[in-house]
């Protein structure tokens, strides 16, 4: 056996925050077993900080700081580069640099991916180099290999799931606190699980790039971010989160990626869905994933989707991927998207006019009676049907009363004519809410 055969693997890290102080914790504490399942000794040798003289603990003395990236990517000694950046442009050129130099990548960015993947994953092909990204996704759920290698022999026919912790989180908030949207939030920021700016959890922005990955790998589709339909949280109100209650559902942000005859749904927002669902269940800043294929049936995946250990777990798994397949022959490596390069599909994505799902409607309604017969004629007219009413009571005095309307599915063209016809009667006040449903049943 060669030296080169039995010399150790040298990591190359980026980034030594939350995630990357947890991957170099794991390398070295779980250094033995890591090795055995892997056929070789994994080393982090090498690692770029901002701050070359801030204070840290390092549990090793033979792990170099620098403070270029390129230093990095550039290392003649370093195997595999562990990109764990927050920057997009930045982590592209990192990457681009790794690749170019014949390295290895793991990386946890999941706007990297989802937004210049198509480019990274077509260098690495023609440099016969591997792009690892299980911990872009879900954090410590390891559902891209689920995905892309344990349901191989199996047509995904669709995928739903709550992939971001923070809105999570203040959905099961306001629901067993009773409290706004805007309190919950504050909360979030005070204990660390929402950023100082939580735009890109809070609008869909963080969802939707993990839900571009896992419809690439699901359907065979090039990534394709520009197109899937985002709808933030910030609108949800606590009446809402009280009236689904009631009528047996709970909301949920979810993603939800679908095969159809027409093309393929796409889609990131509020969701109501059945509570008696596991993913129902699946609370705090927790993530889950419903799977369904035609061969295997329904899978549901939960764990951790965020955090130091969990997302660092699945970083560290991924450097293991690459160090099993070192020296193997990069056309027989599994596929980066899961399929062939030369086989991805050109399934159109569907608008978010042409999708089809239930919905929830709750309007303020003028307190007579026969108030409804306009709203059902609306409705009767573009062939949505009713599926439940809940008309709240009120004072004898109060002007208006709250009334919810669960419909079918219905395309959402036809959904958003009905409400536009709808508040233009005398006897609706303001606006009508609308949250779509999926009952994601097989």
């Amino acid at each position: 056996m060669s030296t080169k055969e039995i010399s150790p693997i040298k990591v190359g890290l980026i980034g030594l925050g939350t995630v990357g102080s947890g991957v170099v914790e794991i390398l070295i504490h779980n250094a033995n077993e890591i090795s055995r399942r892997s056929g070789r000794e994994i080393q982090v040798s090498l690692v770029c900080v901002k701050h070359i003289d801030k204070k840290r603990s390092i549990p090793s003395d033979d792990i170099k700081l620098v403070t270029d990236p390129f230093a990095v990517t550039n290392h003649a000694d370093i195997d595999i580069i562990c990109e764990l950046t927050d920057v997009v442009e930045l982590a592209r050129e990192i990457v681009l640099s790794a690749i170019e130099n014949g390295k290895h990548v793991v990386t946890a960015n999941k706007a990297l991916i989802a937004l210049h993947g198509n480019e990274i994953f077509a260098a690495a092909d023609s440099k016969g180099v591997m792009v690892a990204f299980e911990a872009a996704v879900a954090g410590g759920i390891p559902i891209i290999k689920v995905i892309r290698e344990g349901l191989a022999a199996n047509q995904i026919e669709w995928v739903a799931g709550i992939v971001n912790g923070t809105s999570n989180f203040i959905l099961t908030e306001m629901r067993d606190t009773g409290s706004e949207y805007l309190e919950i939030l504050k909360e979030a920021k005070s204990l660390g699980y929402a950023e100082p700016d939580p735009t890109f959890d809070m609008e869909g922005i963080d969802a939707a790039h993990k839900f571009t990955i896992l419809a690439s790998i699901a359907f065979g589709i090039r990534l394709q971010f520009e197109k899937i339909y985002i709808e933030g949280i910030n609108n949800i109100e606590q009446q809402d989160i009280a009236y689904v209650s009631e009528l047996g559902y709970r909301i949920k942000h979810l993603g939800i990626s679908r095969k159809t005859a027409k093309g393929l749904d796409l889609r990131v927002h509020p969701t109501l869905i059945p509570e008696h669902l596991n993913i129902a269940g699946v609370e705090g800043v927790m993530n889950a994933l419903l799977v369904q294929t035609d061969v295997a049936g329904p899978m549901f995946y939960s764990g951790a989707g965020a955090g130091s250990k969990p997302t660092a777990s699945s970083v560290v798994a991924d450097i293991v991927d690459v160090v099993r397949v070192l020296t193997s022959d990069p056309e027989n490596r599994v596929p980066h998207l899961a399929f062939q390069p030369d086989a991805l599909s050109d399934i159109r994505i569907l608008s978010i006019e042409e999708v089809v799902t239930a919905y929830y409607l709750r309007m303020q309604m003028v307190n007579r009676p026969g108030a409804l017969a306009d709203v059902f004629r609306i409705l009767g007219n573009l062939e949505i049907n009713i599926e439940t009413i809940l008309q709240k009571e009120s004072a004898a005095t109060a002007a208006y009363i709250p009334v919810i309307i669960l419909t079918q599915r219905v395309q959402e063209k036809k959904m958003k004519e009905a409400i536009s016809r709808i508040q233009t009667l005398e006897s609706i006040g303001g606006d009508v809410i609308r949250i779509r449903l999926e009952t994601l049943d097989g």
